[in-house]
């Protein structure tokens, strides 16, 4: 059973949540400030935060940032309607997922879902017969344990967006993916999501990708086209 974190201070709208997650067959721990929320971490682990961004005290978008540097765990940022800078400054700082207010109970179902889906796919032990890596420009990406290794075998963390995105530029190397593309590829389905949504990713990979300014860079932008990703991909 996975366990979720709802962080939220309309303590109406925990409860309700709350309940209707628990009815899906999830456990649900809430919170309504950093506090709280740093106390249920200590209790139990989530395995997906649910995160409000207008928060009494340290914002929604502090935590995440706090959040994502201590722990490996998924989050889901929720914003007010039309506050795109929200949106991007969570994406920027490690969120995986996001949902405007007001929104359907449903379609946030739909969204823990397809999160922890995605990490869950990268969560189980996988024998040696079965883990695939992908090699580009002395970089190592294995698949199944969603791990990337820098030239000189570093660890380099990846949100689960950003794996995801990484992924489907590996598996589609020196081809141009329009931002509609990406999103499709790297979501697995269609997504109400905004182009710069993609941008705000992409940025994010080249900073790790491309710590050294003089190297060639490894995902080109294309005029009105979208990316490609330019080294040659190995599979082991």
């Amino acid at each position: 059973m996975s366990h979720l974190l709802l962080v939220d201070d309309d303590v109406e709208v925990l409860a309700l949540l709350q309940k209707f997650l628990e009815q899906h067959g999830y456990s649900v721990a809430v919170a309504t400030g950093g506090a709280s929320l740093w106390q249920a971490v200590e209790k139990r682990r989530p395995d997906l935060v649910i995160l409000d961004v207008m928060l009494p005290g340290e914002s929604g978008l502090v935590l995440c940032q706090q959040l994502r540097a201590q722990h490996a765990v998924a989050v889901i940022m929720l914003t007010a309607m039309g506050e795109l800078s929200d949106r991007v400054v969570g994406l920027e700082l490690g969120a995986d997922d996001y949902l405007t207010k007001p929104f359907d109970a449903r379609e946030l179902l739909a969204r823990v879902r397809a999160v922890l889906r995605r990490v869950g796919d990268g969560a189980r032990e996988p024998t040696d017969a079965s883990r695939s890596i992908l090699e580009f420009a002395n970089w190592h990406l294995d698949v199944t344990r969603r791990e990337l290794r820098s030239p000189d075998k570093v660890m380099i963390p990846l949100s689960t967006g950003e794996f995801e995105l990484l992924l489907v530029f590996a598996e589609h190397p020196r081809r141009v993916l329009s931002r509609q593309q990406l999103l499709d590829m790297a979501r697995g389905e269609s997504y109400d999501a905004f182009d710069r949504s993609v941008d705000v990713q992409v940025s994010r990979l080249r900073r790790k990708l491309e710590a050294d300014l003089h190297s060639e860079p490894m995902i080109r932008t294309i005029r009105n086209g979208g990316y490609l990703f330019s080294p040659s991909v190995v599979r082991r």
